[in-house]
């Protein structure tokens, strides 16, 4: 069970996980034995799934996010398992989605450019037999991004 403290501590390690031990249960007003326990209790149930460093793409090359809707005509469970597989190898999809409404896949991609892109567009289409339509959209400005749950 999650209380108020546990909700605290997650709110700050979505904020920055690199904050320290004493930090942590400083904020929280505990010592550091019990803060650690909880933190390694939201470790074990998988409430805490990893903690990553978060890159700057623009800084990196990577300006150019494409927002891509599929439709397909497939949707059995073999049909399935080779498509999330095959999607899942791209390094430039970021986030991959099954969605309700007139599409049945949305994917965040991010790449350094329109031809990245299109060689990204070729090998996807080229190498995923059933889809039947693919629209992209592309982002002209970042307005929001963040990682942290609304807790």
């Amino acid at each position: 069970m999650v209380d108020k403290i546990d909700l605290r501590l997650l709110s700050l390690l979505q904020k920055d996980c690199m904050l320290s031990l004493n930090e942590l249960a400083e904020a929280v007003n505990l010592t550091t034995t019990p803060c650690w326990k909880r933190i390694k209790r939201l470790e074990d149930d998988g409430i805490i799934c990893g903690k990553v460093a978060l890159l700057d793409g623009e800084k990196l090359g990577l300006s150019l996010t494409a927002f891509v809707l599929i439709k397909t005509q497939h949707h059995n469970s073999e049909w399935y398992q080779r498509f999330v597989q095959q999607v899942e190898a791209f390094p430039e999809v970021l986030g991959f989605y099954r969605m309700a409404g007139e599409y049945d896949y949305l994917l965040q991609v991010q790449v350094s450019d329109m031809k990245s892109y299109d060689n990204f567009y070729k090998r996807l289409v080229n190498g995923i037999p059933g889809l039947n339509d693919v629209t992209s959209s592309f982002a002209m400005e970042r307005i929001k991004s963040t990682t942290a749950l609304p807790i």
